[in-house]
This record gives structure tokens, sequence and C-alpha cells, in this order.
């Protein structure tokens, strides 16, 4: 459990929520059914062992952070995913009540990831080749067709090398989950905007529209697929934030969702580290994200 305030508000809860739903409970220390409600989180987050993170927010003490979410009642808990409320409760809950409702958003104990070391993808090309690295993939997967994260750094990487045909049928199996799982949801964005870039024209005509009119969001937007069917992805990122600047909602937040997506496909592999050890976040991630952050929250 974590006591956040304004100035870890963006580390420990908007980019923490990019990687695990992280659960935000508004208290007051004078607020009885706070105090009844507290140890219960604080058991579940236990029991759930890394499936989801807990924060604090002393709504006195952190009146901005309390008014940015509309609080008006405490205890209120707000459920973060992908830099987003989701969902939320007020009042006290009996264990079993914070349970059924953690269980309808966070991932179940036997999706937890792996503990084994991830090698980063590209330092792996570097060493062995990309046709050996495909292979160890393609076994992994083959070996365990469940195995999604496998499934993953397989078809993630027929896309780097631009075996699109091949990266279709090897997502294929899975293609269902793409709405339920973040990793492959950012996969099919990907696939979404190779086959949309092979049926529009250059990125000069939709520079074109949108020097005719900035406010040309179905321009922009089709310029940051086209971006992303090229992998020229901060390029992509700030064409989107130049659209979520102007409209964060617009066409059902499609802006917002790619952006997230192509966080997710930049993001590096995780490593397993020394006990005690926090590995340093991507630079390059750790700037985009604080980048939408400052636009959505303003």
């Amino acid at each position: 459990m974590i006591d956040v305030t304004v100035e870890n508000f963006e580390s420990e809860v908007i980019a923490a929520s990019m990687q695990t739903p992280v659960l935000v409970d508004f208290w007051a220390p004078w607020c009885g059914p706070c105090k009844t409600l507290g140890p219960v989180l604080e058991k579940v987050e236990t029991e759930y062992a890394g499936r989801f993170k807990l924060v604090k927010i002393d709504s006195d003490q952190q009146q901005e952070l309390a008014g940015a979410f509309g609080i008006r009642s405490i205890p209120t808990c707000i459920l973060m995913k992908n830099g987003q409320p989701v969902d939320g409760f007020m009042g006290a809950q009996s264990e079993g009540q914070v349970k059924e409702f953690l269980d309808k958003h966070v991932p179940p104990a036997d999706e937890a990831a792996p503990e084994e070391d991830v090698a980063d993808a590209e330092e792996a090309l570097g060493e062995e080749g990309a046709e050996s690295l495909l292979e160890r993939y393609q076994h992994a997967v083959v070996t365990d067709p469940s195995n999604d994260d496998a499934r993953y750094d397989y078809v993630k990487l027929l896309l780097q090398l631009g075996r699109e045909d091949d990266a279709k049928v090897a997502f294929a199996p899975v293609i269902a989950k793409a709405a339920l799982s973040r990793k492959l949801g950012a996969l099919k964005a990907w696939m979404d905007a190779l086959d949309f870039s092979t049926q529009n024209g250059p990125v000069a005509e939709f520079d074109a529209k949108i020097a005719a009119n900035k406010r040309d969001f179905e321009a922009r937007f089709g310029r940051a697929r086209k971006l992303v069917a090229e992998q020229k992805w901060t390029d992509a990122m700030d064409e989107l934030l130049d659209i979520l600047m102007r409209d964060k909602t617009w066409n059902d937040d499609a802006a917002r969702k790619l952006y997230i997506a192509i966080l997710e496909l930049i993001e590096p592999p995780k490593v397993k580290v020394a006990d005690g050890q926090i590995p340093p976040e991507d630079p390059t991630v750790a700037t985009y994200r604080r980048r939408l952050s400052s636009v959505v929250l303003s």
C-alpha cells in the first residue's frame, strides 16, 4: 500500500496503471468506514499477489486529487487501468464484495506474468539473429499454445520484420482475446494500421488535409495509423496528442486507445531483477506517458 500525493500521482497511479490495475482508496483519518475498509483492502492486495496495486489518497490533504476525481463521500475507491478510471465503489465493503469487484477487472491468478527472465527483443536480435529468435518464439508457442506472452513476442517480431501474413496466421488463434488483453489488443491495432496503410494513399495526402484543416481529426488519425504501419512510433504519438489536446474523447476515445497501444508495443520486456531493485523505466515510454497524462488530466 502506497500513500499518493500530487507529487507522485503520475508515477504511482497513471504510469503504474499502464501495467497493472491500480485501486485508489480515497479516505481520511477521521472517517470510521475508512478504518473498516482499509484493512480489508490491504488483506486482499496481499492475497492477490501483484494482480493489482493498492494506493491510498488522504482526501483532506490531497484536495486537488479528490476534486479531480469528483470525490463527494469517503471511502470511495476508483480502479485505474491504462491511465484511466474504469470502475469504482463507495462505502465500506466486505472482503467478498471487494473481491467480486476486483475479479471483474484484474487478470486471473493463472494468467500472472511468468517470473523467468525475458531478453529484450532488440538485444536478442543482435546476439542470435532474427531467424534464430523466431524459432525460439515459435517453439514456445507450439509447446504451449495457451502462452499468450510467448505468442505476443512471436507475432510482434514477425511484424517488426515485415512478415505480416505470417503474423496474421500466428495471431488468428487469439484474435478473440484482443478486446480483453492489453498486449494482444496492441498487436491487433498494429495489424489494423497495416491494413489501413495498404488501402490508403501516402502520408503526404493526409498532410495536405491537415494543412487545410487542423481540426480534421480523421486525417490526423489516419496519418497516425500510417506512421504506426511504418513503425514511426513517436511521430504517431505526437499526431495523436494533437487530437487529444483538441478533443480528448474524439471518436469514442480512438486516439487515446491507439496511443496506449503504441506505448504497449514500444515498452521493453520486463526483466527479473535482484530483490529490492526496480528496473529503470524506458525514457521514451516514460516521457510519452507523462505527456498523455498531462493532456488527459488537464
